[in-house]
């Protein structure tokens, strides 16, 4: 598996801390009218489509490990 280390200002620009931050890359297909919802969602908040899904997946993740927990 291949990663991907950010650091620095870009780091910082996408919203990680600026210490080495170790990314994985992924290809995910998605169906079109999605995709496109994703797109805009992206364009409104000035951000890439890469943002909106980490986003979207950390948000989703979170609200899975409460359940886990009982929260």
């Amino acid at each position: 598996m291949k990663h991907a280390v950010m650091t620095g200002k870009r780091a910082e620009r996408k919203g990680m801390n600026s210490q080495k931050t170790v990314l994985v890359r992924a290809s995910i297909s998605f169906p079109p009218d999605l995709y496109k919802t994703l797109e805009e969602i992206a364009k409104k908040k000035k951000v890439s489509l890469a943002w909106v899904v980490r986003d979207a997946a950390e948000r989703y993740a979170a609200s899975e490990s409460k359940k886990r927990r009982g929260a």
